[in-house]
């Protein structure tokens, strides 16, 4: 496998939060008909390095198409299971409003930021997982019929938090499935 290649699969397939994310296992909502993309990558596709802490830590830009009539806003959660099993989540955003259909790269001051597992900041955190191999990352997106209501700062909302939120208001859901391995960069710093 190149760099980062490997094949995705597009699907609604939400996994149970385990170990540090507790979410209960629940799949939410998926027609099929609501579809997420990026310019930067296809689904199943390489991330680019530059969307990773190996490179300038960017935000994906995301699109989305056929959203319910009904949507009154989004979420983007970008998560990782493990192969211990073990959920980690690197965006959470939420509270998009319903007339937007993209996200730009680098967004900002767009929805509400929720933390991450990485640093346990608010904001993004790029994927810059230890160990060799290829990691699949997901990136979901919601359509929820009515914002996320959450009485705890931004900073304190995690991935199962923010889905326990919305779980009920979830119209559709959406996946882009990518793929990154830091195999080469690893063998290339241990030859420094």
């Amino acid at each position: 496998m190149s760099l980062g290649v490997a094949l995705g699969i597009i699907g609604c397939r939400q996994y149970p939060g385990v170990g540090a994310d507790t979410t209960s296992s629940f799949t939410p909502k998926c027609s099929g008909l609501f579809i997420l993309s990026s310019s930067a990558v296809t689904n199943g596709g390489m991330l680019p390095v530059e969307f990773t802490g190996d490179g300038n830590s960017s935000t994906l830009p995301l699109e989305w198409t056929g959203a319910p009539l009904e949507t009154k806003c989004y979420a983007v959660i970008m998560h990782h299971v493990d192969p211990q099993g073990f959920t980690k989540w690197y965006w959470t955003l939420y509270n998009i409003p319903a007339n937007l259909h993209s996200l730009p790269k680098n967004v900002a001051g767009i929805g509400t930021l929720g933390n991450n597992s990485v640093n346990h900041k608010t904001g993004y955190a790029p994927p810059h997982s230890k160990g060799p191999g290829p990691k699949t990352y997901i990136l979901t997106v919601y359509a929820l019929s009515a914002p996320v209501e959450i009485s705890m700062p931004p900073s304190e909302v995690n991935r199962s938090i923010l889905l326990a939120a919305m779980k009920d208001n979830i119209l559709d859901s959406a996946e882009l499935r990518v793929v990154y391995d830091r195999t080469a960069i690893l063998a290339r710093n241990q030859q420094r």
